[in-house]
């Protein structure tokens, strides 16, 4: 399932700025006003912003990050960490002139670092201001790309064998390999090499997964052992579309379905043994590039689901990426960065094909530095719609190698199975097999050009040649039919396995779940999870590593100096020693320091199951091991100001009383709510300001911080919005903060966000008290009535505070409790927010809430 042909008329200069864009050149600073042009910008930006129009759109810096120093690291994680803290350096530098002319002229901005880019929000005028700035290589329109519509190729989607959740469904050694494993001699590889993908993590871009699907939830890196999962930074959804829980989700199947070809147990998936995790870079049926090109920088280092506190040494060694499109802008600088921080990449080459057409391979599959995939059926036909060469981005062979991409089954939302066809379903086959290769010949890991090398050499030639080449290596096949038996083969074997079982020293009973940590100063760690049977298997570089042994109720344990030396398997049975239990109790308060009802409790890295604290904020874990855990409380909703508390708990030899206090919610930049003193400013002038669906501009007394950029000025609407940016929002619908798109609510302040309408009885003020340096500035909007004919009306306002920078929302009267409004803030670019409320009726007269928004 690949990403169709970009709709986006094509034009000489639109090509140069994808082009400008992918190879980001270096650029002088810049230019003084008055210079001449030097970005080029896209034509389809450029029609959107014709005759008064705005749009949002991407502007590219020339220069770029030298990561030349990054391949010399001697490790994954070490090159990860040295990538990511160049690219953010980098960027952190080159932006920063470009960010501070963007906060001058009050115009919202999201800093991407891995592709040294900056997404906007604006109109012609500023346009052509950026477009004269000697620092911008180009600017370019935010693209979404549609997924194909999902097609059962059989026409039926079929149940999965039933198990619980956390655990995987007993695994049929005897099961019948899927016809495209077995095409490939993945499962040769399975019995002659003894080699499932161990000690190698994968992930996707795409729709998200169903991390409790029978067939993938073991092989979850997220999956804590017996039923308790940590999400972060083994997770990411930079959509939004799976809530704010950060809990994984696919609401397409077209994540899912390529991560059990990867991965997926019982003949399902290339590598059954390796672990995953997962990006949603794609809203459902679509991906944006702003979710995209999120998607890829966690990829490089992935962070918490709020998306901070990055930690580059937990990136993956594959990244699967079953879409595409078009000529994409950015993404050849996220390919690249992932290259050089030894991170394989697999892209689908496009479902434009038509079996005889050449040059119908899309983007980022079709740029040279990307591993492009082209697809064939059972019978070895190439697939009709499988994108063909050469390349129209930069001329070179394109797709790089071929696999199965017809009438693949694999794993669905629904702990199902579907057959569905597409370059998506080949390239997930290219990821698997590199995770093969590398587990069975681990010198190779992060090694990018060998690892080509070998899958091409491996790769069953093909004689095709009418789109050009030759009958080894042409634009219909590129090196032929995957065939990773042969490229396991050609690699090195001067790898040591090392196999072993892991029991209870007091009743030598298997204990499953244990993870095994192997680490080196020379080739960094591998890990992986000791089995039903309690057993393992590891295949290492030659050299010397010490052994971590961690799992839930048994003491860690750590064995050092071991020596592997090629040609010596090695056998290490590990004993454990079962930990004691006791009680833990507590109390969790909300932000005011009451009892907080409902929270939902989480020892994260057991398997406990979480526990809601009762009606005096109470709860209980009857038993918990000795050992130190993460204490996650999530409130229940409505959340209001209470944020998650993510701490540490210590168990140790007497039971244990934790109360925990939640935290004020915060959003990414940093600003927090919380409940607040009530103390009504009435109001004294009147705003020019009537009727429906209006607005009007006060001026503030004083200058007033909003996300960092300061303003003198700012709209008030009639539908209880205050904005910084624009004097309308053009939608007057409320929705959730933050929202993004074209009509994306951006730099506003939101006391109650509803479709209001001000008639004779209504009135929007404004008042000054206090004296200059400690002033209180409140916008008032009296009796506001409601347009849809909701009884009562409305009473409330904002509160700008000088000395500490503070705004407060207060409300004398709220009809309905405000249960059709939303109520928050939201930055510039419609990226960042901190929503108090939406559509929940949690507003009540003489209430008070402040954000520390710009607090000094």
């Amino acid at each position: 399932m690949h990403l169709p042909r970009s709709p986006l008329r094509r034009s000489a200069a639109w090509t140069a700025a994808a082009l400008v864009a992918a190879a980001v050149l270096t650029g002088p600073p810049a230019a003084a006003a008055g210079a001449v042009p030097t970005a080029t910008v896209d034509s389809a930006l450029t029609d959107a912003v014709d005759a008064g129009g705005e749009a949002s759109f991407f502007v590219v810096l020339k220069d770029r990050a030298d990561l030349s120093g990054v391949k010399k690291q001697k490790t994954h994680a070490a090159k990860a960490r040295a990538a990511y803290k160049q690219l953010r350096a980098h960027a952190d530098a080159t932006q920063r002139s470009l960010t501070a002319f963007l906060d001058r002229e009050k115009v919202g901005h999201e800093e991407y670092w891995i592709a040294n880019a900056v997404k906007v929000h604006g109109g012609r005028d500023l346009v052509e201001r950026l477009a004269k700035r000697a620092d911008v290589a180009s600017i370019v329109k935010e693209q979404h790309y549609a997924l194909d519509d999902v097609e059962a190729a059989d026409g039926r989607i079929t149940p999965s064998r039933t198990a619980t959740a956390g655990t995987a469904a007993t695994a049929d050694a005897a099961a019948t390999p899927e016809w495209g494993i077995a095409d490939i001699n993945a499962d040769d590889v399975w019995n002659g090499y003894d080699d499932r993908g161990e000690g190698i993590v994968i992930a996707n871009v795409d729709s998200g997964v169903q991390f409790d699907h029978p067939d993938l939830v073991a092989q979850y890196r997220g999956n804590n052992g017996t039923g308790g999962f940590t999400h972060d930074y083994n997770w990411y959804d930079p959509t939004g579309e799976c809530g704010t829980g950060g809990v994984p989700c696919d609401n397409n199947g077209h994540g899912t379905h390529t991560m059990g070809t990867m991965v997926g147990a019982n003949g399902i998936g290339v590598a059954p043994n390796a672990k995953w995790i997962a990006a949603k870079g794609c809203e459902s049926s679509s991906c944006s590039d702003e979710s995209l090109l999120a998607a890829g920088q966690w990829i490089l280092a992935p962070t918490d689901h709020n998306g901070r506190n990055p930690r580059p040494d937990l990136a993956p060694n594959i990244v699967n990426n079953s879409w595409g499109g078009g000529n994409t802008t950015f993404y050849q600088d996220i390919v690249e960065a992932w290259n050089a921080s030894g991170i394989f990449e697999a892209f689908a080459a496009g479902n434009d094909g038509d079996g005889r057409t050449c040059s119908t391979t899309r983007a980022p599959g079709a740029q040279a530095p990307a591993y492009g995939v082209g697809a064939y059926d059972v019978s070895g036909k190439i697939a009709n719609f499988s994108g063909f060469g050469p390349s129209l981005v930069d001329g070179s062979m394109k797709p790089n190698i071929s696999a199965p991409g017809v009438n693949i089954r694999s794993t669905w939302p629904g702990s199902s199975y579907n057959t569905i066809n597409g370059t998506s379903m080949a390239t997930p086959h290219v990821a698997g097999a590199v995770a093969l290769l590398w587990s069975a010949a681990p010198s190779l890991i992060g090694k990018i050009d060998e690892t080509r090398a070998l899958l091409n050499q491996g790769a069953r030639d093909v004689d095709d040649t009418h789109c050009g080449g030759t009958a080894g290596t042409n634009n219909v096949w590129g090196e032929g039919r995957l065939d990773i038996l042969a490229s396991v083969e050609k690699a090195p074997h001067t790898a040591v396995t090392v196999t072993g079982k892991v029991t209870d020293q007091d009743t030598g009973a298997a204990v499953s779940g244990v993870g095994v940590k192997a680490t080196s100063a020379d080739t960094g760690a591998r890990s992986v999870t000791t089995g039903s049977d309690g057993g393992y298997r590891l295949s290492l570089p030659p050299g010397t590593y010490d052994f971590a042994l961690s799992g839930y109720g048994y003491a860690p344990r750590t064995v050092t100096g071991v020596r592997l030396t090629t040609g010596t398997p090695l056998i290490q049975d590990v004993a454990l020693t079962a930990a004691p239990s006791h009680r833990v109790t507590g109390t969790v308060l909300d932000v005011t320091g009451e009892a907080l009802p409902g929270a939902t409790v989480e020892l994260s890295g057991s398997p406990l199951a979480t526990v809601t604290t009762d009606a005096k904020g109470a709860y209980t874990f009857a038993k918990v091991a000795e050992g130190s855990y993460g204490l996650v409380v999530k409130p229940a909703a409505p959340v209001l100001c209470n944020g998650v508390h993510n701490g540490t708990v210590t168990v140790g030899t007497a039971d244990l009383t934790q109360n925990v206090q939640v935290p004020n919610r915060t959003d990414h930049s940093g600003n927090s709510c919380a409940p607040a003193a009530y103390s009504w400013i009435a109001g004294s002038k009147k705003v020019a300001l009537t009727g429906d669906e209006d607005s009007a501009k006060v001026t503030l007394p004083f200058p007033v911080e909003h996300y960092g950029v300061s303003y003198t000025s700012a709209s008030v609407t009639t539908d209880g919005l205050l904005n910084f940016l624009s004097p309308r929002v053009g939608d007057y619908g409320n929705t959730v903060l933050p929202t993004t798109g074209a009509n994306g609510v951006r730099g506003v302040v939101a006391p109650l966000w509803d479709d209001l309408t001000l008639d004779r009885k209504s009135s929007v003020q404004t008042a000054t008290t206090g004296t200059t340096g400690n002033r209180r500035f409140a916008v008032v909007w009296n009796d506001a009535a409601y347009a849809d004919g909701t009884s009562g009306r409305s009473t409330f306002e904002i509160v700008f505070d000088e000395a500490t920078g503070a705004v407060t929302l207060q409300y004398k009267s709220v009809a309905d409790k405000g249960a059709g409004a939303t109520v928050g803030i939201a930055d510039q670019s419609g990226a960042d927010a901190l929503q108090y409320a939406y559509n929940q009726p949690v507003l009540t007269a003489g209430t008070a809430v402040r954000f520390s928004q710009g607090a000094k």
